[in-house]
């Protein structure tokens, strides 16, 4: 289980609580969607959880477990609405996903849904977005995760494109039994993909930790 237990987070020791007192738990294979409006707090939630920001109090654990420092293997892994954010934009494709210690033959066997073959060896502003975000998927997955967390993933792409991410990733998730929180702001989308969804209740500015 992927686990926030009493978690406050701030931007520094004058700013105001994004994070209060968070609760939250994703189990192993199961798919929580996490609903709110923009700017509350969900994103940064996301980046505690995967270890991308360290939280001021309580902790987050991994399968009972703390996780690794941030330059270890990371059991959670982090997917943005704006998958050039997780790409050196010189490298190509075939690099991107080669960073995540797969070998030539684990990039081979990928899932040409995800990443067709012919795209290996563009760079990622020669490809669309949302064949950018299938390339952004496929880079979460060889990592080989527990645990994923997908911010907004689709928001800025068409119906179509949004079905053809999600149906891609709850399969391959569901197949390696990979706990998944769905991060956005469009709860019909939520409801379809999600197990459950918890709605989104931004901290309240001034409230301090116990």
């Amino acid at each position: 289980m992927l686990q926030a237990d009493g978690v406050w987070f701030r931007h520094g020791r004058d700013r105001p609580w994004v994070l209060a007192g968070v609760d939250l738990a994703v189990g192993a294979g199961e798919v929580i969607g996490l609903c709110g409006p923009s700017g509350g707090g969900k994103s940064t939630l996301g980046r505690v959880l995967a270890g991308h920001l360290r939280p001021d109090r309580g902790r987050v654990t991994v399968d009972d477990a703390a996780p690794r420092p941030r330059r270890a293997a990371h059991p959670v892994q982090l997917v943005l609405q704006q998958p050039e954010r997780a790409m050196d934009p010189r490298w190509t494709v075939r690099q991107v996903l080669a960073a995540t210690g797969a070998d030539d033959a684990a990039i081979a066997a990928l899932d040409q849904r995800l990443v067709v073959p012919s795209r290996l060896d563009r760079f990622p502003h020669e490809i669309s977005g949302g064949e950018l975000q299938r390339v952004n998927l496929a880079r979460a997955l060889l990592a080989r995760p527990r645990y994923l967390v997908a911010d907004e993933i689709s928001a800025s792409l068409d119906a179509v494109t949004q079905a053809r991410i999600w149906t891609l990733l709850l399969e391959h998730c569901r197949e390696a039994a990979i706990g998944v929180l769905a991060i956005s702001h469009d709860r019909p989308l939520l409801e379809t993909v999600a197990g459950s969804v918890v709605d989104w209740t931004p901290s309240p500015v001034g409230e301090t930790p116990a």
